[in-house]
Protein backbone atom coordinates (compact mmCIF):
# COMPACT_ATOMS: atom_id res chain seq x y z
CA UNK A 1 0.00 0.00 0.00
CA UNK A 2 1.14 3.53 -0.56
CA UNK A 3 1.70 5.79 2.49
CA UNK A 4 -1.17 8.00 2.77
CA UNK A 5 -0.28 11.41 5.25
CA UNK A 6 -2.05 11.48 8.61
CA UNK A 7 -2.80 14.85 9.63
CA UNK A 8 -0.64 17.20 12.01
CA UNK A 9 -0.74 16.68 15.56
CA UNK A 10 -2.90 19.25 17.37
CA UNK A 11 -1.15 21.00 20.40
CA UNK A 12 -2.49 19.00 23.22
CA UNK A 13 -2.45 22.23 25.52
CA UNK A 14 -4.97 24.08 23.13
CA UNK A 15 -7.66 21.36 23.99
CA UNK A 16 -7.20 21.26 27.92
CA UNK A 17 -8.27 24.86 28.38
CA UNK A 18 -11.40 26.64 28.08
CA UNK A 19 -11.96 27.29 24.42
CA UNK A 20 -15.10 27.54 23.70
CA UNK A 21 -17.81 29.79 24.92
CA UNK A 22 -21.46 28.21 25.42
CA UNK A 23 -23.23 25.15 25.92
CA UNK A 24 -23.12 21.49 25.01
CA UNK A 25 -23.44 22.07 21.21
CA UNK A 26 -24.10 25.87 21.37
CA UNK A 27 -23.17 29.12 19.63
CA UNK A 28 -21.03 29.24 16.42
CA UNK A 29 -18.00 27.37 16.91
CA UNK A 30 -19.81 24.39 18.12
CA UNK A 31 -21.85 24.27 14.49
CA UNK A 32 -18.21 24.53 12.29
CA UNK A 33 -16.05 21.85 14.38
CA UNK A 34 -15.24 18.30 15.98
CA UNK A 35 -12.48 17.58 18.30
CA UNK A 36 -11.11 14.14 17.94
CA UNK A 37 -8.81 12.22 20.16
CA UNK A 38 -7.73 9.33 18.00
CA UNK A 39 -4.86 6.44 17.38
CA UNK A 40 -2.05 7.24 15.62
CA UNK A 41 -2.28 6.60 11.69
CA UNK A 42 -6.25 5.13 11.96
CA UNK A 43 -7.92 7.25 9.68
CA UNK A 44 -6.82 8.49 6.54
CA UNK A 45 -6.86 11.81 5.61
CA UNK A 46 -8.89 12.05 2.60
CA UNK A 47 -11.53 10.58 4.52
CA UNK A 48 -11.22 13.56 7.13
CA UNK A 49 -11.69 16.11 3.90
CA UNK A 50 -14.45 14.36 2.33
CA UNK A 51 -16.23 14.48 6.04
CA UNK A 52 -14.98 18.12 5.67
CA UNK A 53 -16.42 19.06 2.26
CA UNK A 54 -20.15 17.15 3.28
CA UNK A 55 -20.23 18.62 6.18
CA UNK A 56 -18.33 22.20 6.76
CA UNK A 57 -16.96 20.72 10.36
CA UNK A 58 -13.68 20.84 10.76
CA UNK A 59 -11.85 17.93 12.03
CA UNK A 60 -8.96 18.99 14.75
CA UNK A 61 -7.28 16.07 15.54
CA UNK A 62 -4.73 14.60 18.48
CA UNK A 63 -3.36 11.40 18.45
CA UNK A 64 -2.51 8.47 20.81
CA UNK A 65 -0.12 5.56 20.68
CA UNK A 66 -2.33 3.41 23.59
CA UNK A 67 -5.30 2.47 25.43
CA UNK A 68 -3.15 3.70 28.80
CA UNK A 69 -2.18 6.92 26.99
CA UNK A 70 -5.33 8.17 25.80
CA UNK A 71 -6.99 7.10 29.37
CA UNK A 72 -4.42 8.59 31.12
CA UNK A 73 -4.60 12.39 29.37
CA UNK A 74 -8.77 12.34 29.85
CA UNK A 75 -8.63 11.35 33.42
CA UNK A 76 -5.66 13.65 34.26
CA UNK A 77 -8.01 17.18 32.83
CA UNK A 78 -7.13 16.44 28.79
CA UNK A 79 -11.04 17.84 28.03
CA UNK A 80 -12.29 19.31 25.13
CA UNK A 81 -12.45 16.27 22.99
CA UNK A 82 -15.47 15.23 21.60
CA UNK A 83 -15.16 12.21 19.99
CA UNK A 84 -12.43 9.30 20.71
CA UNK A 85 -12.00 5.27 19.86
CA UNK A 86 -11.02 3.21 22.70
CA UNK A 87 -10.83 -0.66 22.27
CA UNK A 88 -13.59 -2.63 24.46
CA UNK A 89 -11.65 -3.04 27.55
CA UNK A 90 -11.57 0.65 28.09
CA UNK A 91 -15.15 1.24 26.61
CA UNK A 92 -15.88 -0.99 29.93
CA UNK A 93 -13.65 1.20 32.06
CA UNK A 94 -14.72 4.48 30.80
CA UNK A 95 -18.78 3.84 31.10
CA UNK A 96 -17.89 2.75 34.20
CA UNK A 97 -16.04 5.78 35.76
CA UNK A 98 -19.16 8.48 34.04
CA UNK A 99 -17.10 9.06 30.85
CA UNK A 100 -19.12 9.27 27.88
CA UNK A 101 -22.41 10.22 26.97
CA UNK A 102 -25.63 7.66 26.03
CA UNK A 103 -25.61 6.88 22.25
CA UNK A 104 -28.87 8.06 20.77
CA UNK A 105 -28.56 5.59 17.54
CA UNK A 106 -31.55 7.20 15.76
CA UNK A 107 -28.53 9.62 14.92
CA UNK A 108 -26.77 7.10 13.62
CA UNK A 109 -28.78 5.25 10.80
CA UNK A 110 -25.28 3.84 9.44
CA UNK A 111 -25.26 1.43 12.62
CA UNK A 112 -27.32 -0.80 10.59
CA UNK A 113 -24.93 -2.13 8.47
CA UNK A 114 -22.64 -3.37 11.44
CA UNK A 115 -22.39 -7.20 10.80
CA UNK A 116 -24.53 -8.54 13.90
CA UNK A 117 -22.30 -11.45 14.50
CA UNK A 118 -19.84 -8.67 16.05
CA UNK A 119 -22.46 -7.39 17.59
CA UNK A 120 -23.50 -10.20 19.33
CA UNK A 121 -19.91 -11.15 20.60
CA UNK A 122 -19.76 -7.25 22.82
CA UNK A 123 -19.63 -7.94 26.48
CA UNK A 124 -18.17 -4.69 27.62
CA UNK A 125 -21.30 -2.86 26.59
CA UNK A 126 -24.64 -4.91 26.10
CA UNK A 127 -26.69 -3.26 23.44
CA UNK A 128 -24.30 -0.72 22.56
CA UNK A 129 -25.82 2.04 24.82
CA UNK A 130 -22.75 4.13 24.81
CA UNK A 131 -20.38 3.02 21.70
CA UNK A 132 -20.24 2.00 17.59
CA UNK A 133 -17.91 -0.35 17.02
CA UNK A 134 -15.49 0.97 14.43
CA UNK A 135 -12.91 -2.17 13.67
CA UNK A 136 -12.14 -5.73 15.26
CA UNK A 137 -8.82 -6.82 14.72
CA UNK A 138 -5.41 -7.93 16.61
CA UNK A 139 -1.97 -6.93 16.33
CA UNK A 140 0.53 -9.37 15.02
CA UNK A 141 4.10 -9.55 13.26
CA UNK A 142 5.42 -8.35 10.44
CA UNK A 143 8.87 -9.82 8.83
CA UNK A 144 11.33 -8.71 6.38
CA UNK A 145 11.52 -11.52 4.54
CA UNK A 146 14.84 -10.52 2.73
CA UNK A 147 16.32 -10.56 5.32
CA UNK A 148 14.65 -13.51 7.63
CA UNK A 149 13.37 -15.54 4.74
CA UNK A 150 12.90 -18.72 7.18
CA UNK A 151 10.80 -18.48 10.08
CA UNK A 152 7.48 -19.94 11.91
CA UNK A 153 4.30 -17.80 12.35
CA UNK A 154 4.67 -17.96 16.31
CA UNK A 155 5.60 -15.95 19.36
CA UNK A 156 8.04 -18.15 19.29
CA UNK A 157 10.02 -15.78 16.75
CA UNK A 158 10.91 -13.38 19.75
CA UNK A 159 12.94 -16.66 21.27
CA UNK A 160 15.45 -16.39 18.41
CA UNK A 161 18.83 -15.45 19.36
CA UNK A 162 19.89 -14.96 15.47
CA UNK A 163 17.76 -12.11 15.64
CA UNK A 164 18.75 -10.11 18.77
CA UNK A 165 19.34 -6.18 17.96
CA UNK A 166 16.38 -6.43 14.58
CA UNK A 167 12.87 -7.38 16.35
CA UNK A 168 10.83 -5.29 18.90
CA UNK A 169 7.53 -5.33 20.81
CA UNK A 170 4.58 -3.39 21.46
CA UNK A 171 5.30 -1.11 24.74
CA UNK A 172 1.88 -2.29 25.90
CA UNK A 173 1.21 -4.39 28.28
CA UNK A 174 -1.73 -5.90 27.48
CA UNK A 175 -0.54 -7.02 24.13
CA UNK A 176 2.78 -8.11 25.39
CA UNK A 177 1.32 -10.16 28.16
CA UNK A 178 -1.29 -11.41 26.16
CA UNK A 179 1.25 -12.82 23.49
CA UNK A 180 3.01 -14.88 25.69
CA UNK A 181 -0.49 -16.14 27.74
CA UNK A 182 -1.57 -17.40 24.40
CA UNK A 183 1.65 -19.23 23.56
CA UNK A 184 1.43 -20.93 26.63
CA UNK A 185 -2.39 -22.05 26.00
CA UNK A 186 -3.55 -19.81 28.36
CA UNK A 187 -6.23 -16.57 27.94
CA UNK A 188 -5.62 -13.04 27.49
CA UNK A 189 -7.53 -12.20 30.24
CA UNK A 190 -6.54 -14.60 33.19
CA UNK A 191 -5.94 -13.67 36.95
CA UNK A 192 -4.20 -16.96 37.91
CA UNK A 193 -0.86 -15.98 39.34
CA UNK A 194 0.62 -19.09 38.37
CA UNK A 195 -0.03 -18.56 34.84
CA UNK A 196 1.03 -14.84 34.98
CA UNK A 197 4.20 -15.73 36.43
CA UNK A 198 5.00 -18.60 33.30
CA UNK A 199 3.97 -15.53 31.43
CA UNK A 200 6.40 -13.35 32.57
CA UNK A 201 9.28 -15.61 32.49
CA UNK A 202 8.51 -15.62 28.60
CA UNK A 203 8.49 -11.97 27.71
CA UNK A 204 11.55 -11.63 30.46
CA UNK A 205 13.26 -14.22 27.39
CA UNK A 206 11.81 -11.66 24.76
CA UNK A 207 13.11 -8.34 26.20
CA UNK A 208 16.08 -9.66 26.59
CA UNK A 209 16.57 -10.29 22.26
CA UNK A 210 14.35 -7.63 21.24
CA UNK A 211 15.61 -3.69 20.95
CA UNK A 212 13.13 -2.11 22.41
CA UNK A 213 9.22 -1.95 23.74
CA UNK A 214 7.88 0.45 21.27
CA UNK A 215 4.30 1.47 20.15
CA UNK A 216 4.97 4.32 18.29
CA UNK A 217 7.99 4.17 15.88
CA UNK A 218 8.68 0.67 15.02
CA UNK A 219 6.56 1.37 11.42
CA UNK A 220 9.19 4.34 10.18
CA UNK A 221 11.99 1.99 11.63
CA UNK A 222 10.74 -0.65 10.04
CA UNK A 223 10.89 0.64 6.79
CA UNK A 224 14.52 1.98 6.71
CA UNK A 225 15.95 -1.52 7.59
CA UNK A 226 16.23 -0.56 11.13
CA UNK A 227 14.56 -4.17 12.74
CA UNK A 228 13.41 -7.11 11.09
CA UNK A 229 10.95 -8.22 13.25
CA UNK A 230 8.32 -6.20 14.71
CA UNK A 231 5.01 -7.22 16.36
CA UNK A 232 2.18 -4.59 15.88
CA UNK A 233 -0.56 -2.71 13.55
CA UNK A 234 -0.59 -3.68 10.42
CA UNK A 235 -1.37 -0.30 9.38
CA UNK A 236 1.22 0.99 11.27
CA UNK A 237 3.81 -0.82 9.26
CA UNK A 238 2.56 -0.97 5.77
CA UNK A 239 1.17 2.52 5.58
CA UNK A 240 5.53 3.09 6.19
CA UNK A 241 6.26 1.15 2.96
CA UNK A 242 6.28 1.97 -0.74
CA UNK A 243 5.25 -0.46 -3.37
CA UNK A 244 8.71 -2.06 -3.77
CA UNK A 245 9.14 -2.40 0.39
CA UNK A 246 5.82 -4.00 0.72
CA UNK A 247 7.09 -7.12 -1.34
CA UNK A 248 9.71 -7.67 1.19
CA UNK A 249 7.27 -7.02 4.11
CA UNK A 250 4.99 -10.12 5.48
CA UNK A 251 2.41 -9.62 8.03
CA UNK A 252 0.86 -12.71 10.13
CA UNK A 253 -1.17 -13.25 13.10
CA UNK A 254 0.51 -15.94 15.14
CA UNK A 255 -0.87 -19.58 15.29
CA UNK A 256 -1.13 -19.10 18.93
CA UNK A 257 -3.71 -16.13 18.61
CA UNK A 258 -3.29 -13.35 20.64
CA UNK A 259 -5.08 -10.40 22.20
CA UNK A 260 -7.80 -9.19 19.76
CA UNK A 261 -9.59 -5.80 20.18
CA UNK A 262 -12.86 -4.39 19.03
CA UNK A 263 -12.58 -0.36 18.71
CA UNK A 264 -15.65 1.38 18.85
CA UNK A 265 -16.22 5.39 19.00
CA UNK A 266 -17.58 6.88 21.82
CA UNK A 267 -18.62 10.19 22.38
CA UNK A 268 -17.45 12.00 25.72
CA UNK A 269 -19.23 13.67 28.44
CA UNK A 270 -19.67 17.02 28.65
CA UNK A 271 -18.75 17.18 24.62
CA UNK A 272 -19.42 20.55 23.65
CA UNK A 273 -20.31 19.88 19.82
CA UNK A 274 -22.41 16.67 19.89
CA UNK A 275 -24.82 16.63 17.04
CA UNK A 276 -21.37 17.10 14.90
CA UNK A 277 -19.98 14.13 16.85
CA UNK A 278 -23.33 12.23 15.86
CA UNK A 279 -22.30 13.14 12.31
CA UNK A 280 -18.85 12.11 12.57
CA UNK A 281 -19.74 8.91 13.80
CA UNK A 282 -22.21 8.38 11.18
CA UNK A 283 -20.33 9.56 8.24
CA UNK A 284 -17.38 6.90 9.63
CA UNK A 285 -20.03 3.87 9.88
CA UNK A 286 -21.31 5.06 5.99
CA UNK A 287 -20.31 1.89 3.94
CA UNK A 288 -18.20 3.68 1.30
CA UNK A 289 -16.59 5.82 3.78
CA UNK A 290 -15.85 2.76 6.05
CA UNK A 291 -14.51 0.67 2.62
CA UNK A 292 -11.98 3.25 2.50
CA UNK A 293 -10.48 2.97 5.91
CA UNK A 294 -10.33 -0.74 5.79
CA UNK A 295 -8.29 0.14 2.31
CA UNK A 296 -6.22 1.73 3.94
CA UNK A 297 -5.95 -0.17 7.08
CA UNK A 298 -5.32 -3.15 4.89
CA UNK A 299 -7.97 -4.97 7.75
CA UNK A 300 -11.33 -6.53 7.19
CA UNK A 301 -14.01 -4.39 7.68
CA UNK A 302 -17.24 -4.98 10.13
CA UNK A 303 -19.31 -3.11 8.00
CA UNK A 304 -21.52 -6.04 5.79
CA UNK A 305 -21.90 -3.29 3.05
CA UNK A 306 -18.34 -1.90 3.08
CA UNK A 307 -17.32 -4.79 2.37
CA UNK A 308 -18.22 -4.91 -1.07
CA UNK A 309 -16.90 -1.91 -1.66
CA UNK A 310 -13.03 -2.74 -0.89
CA UNK A 311 -10.68 -2.65 -3.62
CA UNK A 312 -7.53 -3.53 -1.49
CA UNK A 313 -7.43 -7.27 -0.09
CA UNK A 314 -7.19 -7.06 3.57
CA UNK A 315 -3.85 -8.72 5.17
CA UNK A 316 -5.95 -11.22 6.83
CA UNK A 317 -9.57 -12.46 7.09
CA UNK A 318 -11.74 -12.72 9.94
CA UNK A 319 -10.39 -16.51 10.46
CA UNK A 320 -7.36 -15.89 11.01
CA UNK A 321 -8.50 -14.52 13.98
CA UNK A 322 -10.53 -17.59 15.59
CA UNK A 323 -8.06 -18.36 18.09
CA UNK A 324 -7.41 -14.49 19.27
CA UNK A 325 -9.19 -13.29 22.29
CA UNK A 326 -11.57 -10.14 22.83
CA UNK A 327 -9.51 -8.38 25.65
CA UNK A 328 -11.63 -7.73 29.14
CA UNK A 329 -11.59 -4.99 31.38
CA UNK A 330 -10.15 -6.91 34.24
CA UNK A 331 -11.18 -4.14 37.07
CA UNK A 332 -8.50 -4.01 39.93
CA UNK A 333 -7.02 -7.52 38.96
CA UNK A 334 -5.00 -4.84 36.47
CA UNK A 335 -2.76 -4.21 39.30
CA UNK A 336 -1.49 -7.89 38.91
CA UNK A 337 -0.48 -7.33 35.27
CA UNK A 338 0.93 -3.87 35.74
CA UNK A 339 2.87 -5.30 39.00
CA UNK A 340 4.52 -8.07 36.28
CA UNK A 341 4.53 -5.54 33.54
CA UNK A 342 6.69 -3.01 35.79
CA UNK A 343 8.95 -5.96 37.07
CA UNK A 344 9.78 -6.98 33.12
CA UNK A 345 10.77 -3.18 32.22
CA UNK A 346 13.15 -2.65 35.44
CA UNK A 347 14.68 -5.89 34.36
CA UNK A 348 13.81 -7.73 37.80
Amino acid sequence: MKKIPVLALVIASALTGGIWAGGKGEGPAASKVLYFYNWVTYIPEDVRQTFEEETGIEVILDEFATNEEMYAKLKAGGSGYDVTIPSGDFVSIMIREGMLEPIDMSKVPNFKYIDPEILSKITFDPGNRYSVPFFAAAAGITVNTKQVPNFEKSWKIFSRSDLKGRMTMLDDMREVMGDALKLLGYSVNTRNQEELQKAKKVVGDWRDRIVKFDAETFGPAFARGEFWVVQGYVENVFTELDESMAKDAQFFIPAEGGPMYLDSMVILKGAKNLENAYRFIDFISRPDINARIADFLTIPSLNMEGRKLMKETPAYSYEDLNRCEFKEDLGRDVELYESIWHEIRIGK
